[in-house]
């Protein structure tokens, strides 16, 4: 279908209606086939008051993967049929231990793969081309380098022969990218996704697979922006490597909202400098979010903040009484910092934290923030990017603020749907409901003075 893209800068202003969440507008999908998914469901239904008919129990494969065919044949497809009627209640959908946590991309049919075939062998020889160029380019630097005293005039041909080398060389990688940048579109590259963020989707018809789509409720999207197009579902996980874990989740999520979160905040950057030239979505711009979120939960909402600006990571057990943690950058590597309090909310930016949240000997940081007892985290499933995060100043400024529940903070700052990223914890969860700390107005876009570039898809 053909796709236009409407380029639109969002004002400051605008943001996605807040809605008051509750037990009712929660549906929770289960398992069937894992015995421990019904269990947790039934454990939060008791919890929180969720109906039990609320409960859908779906055949599906049992592991944290699924293909995209069985996606669409035993995930999205039942589900879908089974909520049509109740389209209009359906606010949040909870996935539960049991439930695949990472959707395979999209196969290319038999047309795209002939065509694959076919750039593969076009390929080749550019490839051996390239090599060829390769090794010419690095044979005349080092006999530049070891000619003992060159005339003007045998430098000046040394000089125009690697010249119209490394030009051939530029000439022939150029024709390579626009030949791999054609089969890594037939192939569907980068159409996997965390099921969590696809199952978000699921009243949208046949959309683009590679890479993601905007998530309609960012908050700095126009109302404009939202016109015409179905609901965006509110999508969290209750996972963990074992069920205790995930009963110690919910029940601490109760527990301490009834008289607020209470600890102390620590934000993990690493001293880059913001360059506002990027737009705000590159290392520079997290960076600069972390740190903005710092002086924002300190200085607005007066909380007791520490704020590491080095390279180097907080040490093991630095982090005494921790609520809140956002960090990077340890890929797969989780460093224990912290020693949280009941309710703390904690997640740290590096690829892949959530590739598994039930492997007991990961190191990933997902997993381990909440065997180490974090109540909620965030991560993503495959490389997302660091746009496939929250800005962390947007995240945990909204948080704070009271107004909203996880599952509200998370897909009010998430800028990306149909992509990597993942929610763990109880959705309703509030825990500065009855302790705010500053006002959702007081929470400006982050870096400061960044616009976020709406693209509008339309497939």
């Amino acid at each position: 279908m053909t796709k236009t893209v409407l380029v639109i800068v969002a004002s400051l202003s605008a943001s996605a209606n807040a809605l008051a969440l509750g037990p009712d507008d929660v549906y929770i999908v289960v398992n069937s086939n894992v015995p421990e998914s019904a269990a947790v469901a039934e454990h939060y239904c008791a919890k929180r008051g969720v109906p039990g008919e609320h409960v859908i129990a779906l055949d599906l494969p049992v592991g944290e993967d699924i293909s995209r065919g069985d996606y669409d044949a035993r995930l999205a497809g039942p589900l879908r049929e089974r909520l049509k009627e109740k389209r209009d209640q359906v606010k949040v959908l909870l996935t539960v231990f049991g439930v695949p946590l990472r959707v395979g991309g999209q196969e290319a049919n038999e047309e795209e793969r002939a065509e694959i075939d076919k750039l593969r062998k076009d390929l080749e020889p550019l490839e051996k081309k390239r090599g060829e160029l390769d090794e010419a380019i690095k044979a005349l630097e080092a006999k530049a380098k070891d000619a003992a005293e060159p005339s003007a005039t045998e430098e000046l041909a040394a000089t125009e022969e690697l010249a119209a080398k490394r030009k051939d060389r530029a000439e022939v990688e150029s024709q390579v990218r626009a030949l791999d940048e054609r089969r890594r579109f037939l192939a569907h590259d980068e159409s996997h996704a965390a099921v969590d963020s696809e199952l978000a989707l699921l009243w949208f018809d046949a959309y683009e697979l590679r890479r993601f789509q905007l998530n309609l409720l960012y908050f700095q999207l126009p109302d404009k922006a939202r016109q015409d197009n179905p609901p965006v579902l509110m999508t969290c996980r209750l996972d963990a490597p074992n069920i205790e874990v995930l009963r110690r989740l919910i029940d601490q999520a109760i527990e301490v909202e009834a008289q607020g979160l209470d600890g102390k905040v620590y934000v993990d950057a690493r001293g880059i400098a913001f360059n506002a030239a990027e737009g705000g979505f590159g290392y520079g711009g997290y960076d600069e979010s972390m740190r903005e979120a710092a002086k924002l939960l300190e200085t607005t909402g007066k909380m007791a903040v520490t704020l590491d600006d080095k390279p180097e990571l907080f040490a093991p057990g630095s982090c005494a009484d921790c609520a809140l943690y956002c960090g990077w950058y340890s890929l797969a590597n989780y460093v224990d910092c912290c020693r949280f309090v009941p309710g703390a909310v904690a997640w740290h930016l590096a690829s892949s934290e959530a590739v598994t949240l039930r492997d007991s000997k990961s190191t990933l940081w997902c997993k381990n923030l909440l065997e180490h007892g974090a109540a909620a985290t965030l991560g993503p499933v495959a490389e997302p990017y660091t746009i496939g995060f929250p800005k962390p100043a947007e995240f945990f400024g909204t948080l704070v603020s009271g107004e909203y529940t996880l599952v509200e903070t998370y897909w009010r700052t998430e800028m990306f749907v149909s992509w990597m990223t993942v929610l763990i914890g109880d959705p309703l969860y509030k825990p500065y409901a009855k302790s705010p700390k500053l006002k959702i107005d007081q929470v400006p876009p982050s870096p400061a003075g960044m616009k976020f570039p709406v693209q509008e898809r339309r497939d």
